[in-house]
């Protein structure tokens, strides 16, 4: 077993006591995909280990990890659904293992504000930590950013670069609008 594999068992393990084992094997083979060259396991340990950082500021942590668990379960570059369809998978999985329904919706309204990445102004204040955290390697120095956006570029990698480059451009764009990417004090 991995390094990653090994601590995000364990946060698993933490953050969903007793939940069905099929679950997690069904949600690491999910982002150990082919074709997942940056929305896989490191992605996940990297959001984790912000997590851990961040526990003490966030109002219900488990909440948070499941969502993080969950938000990029379902990844297809061709489609635009992912995040709802990743919330809508959340929903079902966390239901069966007897989650409660208000904690579901929760990690579903988490999940669901991956899509745009805007600061909501009625969003549960957790929503911003997971935000952040994913976004987190926009903020990350030259060298890491640059292997990011390389892996970036191989997910789409279907795409010309014709088509990447400006949509791509449109994506950070969508950020660099704004007058904070991140909407947490920390970051």
């Amino acid at each position: 077993m991995s390094d990653v594999s090994a601590y995000l068992l364990r946060q698993w393990n933490e953050n969903l006591p007793g939940a069905d084992p099929a679950l997690w094997a069904d949600l690491w083979k999910r982002y150990s995909e082919k074709g997942r060259h940056y929305h896989n396991p490191d992605h996940l340990a990297a959001m984790f280990r912000l997590f851990d950082r961040y526990r003490g500021c966030l109002l219900d942590p488990g909440a948070v990890a499941v969502a993080i668990f969950f938000h990029d379960a379902v990844y297809k570059v061709t489609r635009k659904d992912n995040e709802e369809k990743s919330a809508t998978l959340a929903a079902k999985k966390l239901s069966e293992t007897g989650w409660p329904e208000d904690s579901i919706q929760l990690v579903r309204m988490h999940i669901l504000a991956t899509k745009r990445h805007e600061p909501v102004a009625d969003a549960h204040p957790d929503t911003a930590y997971l935000l952040d955290f994913d976004l987190a390697i926009l903020g990350t120095p030259w060298e890491e950013y640059g292997l990011y956006a390389h892996r970036i570029r191989r997910e789409y990698g279907i795409y010309p670069d014709l088509l990447y480059r400006p949509g791509r451009r449109k994506a950070l764009e969508h950020f660099l609008e704004r007058p904070f990417i991140y909407q947490t004090a920390p970051f």
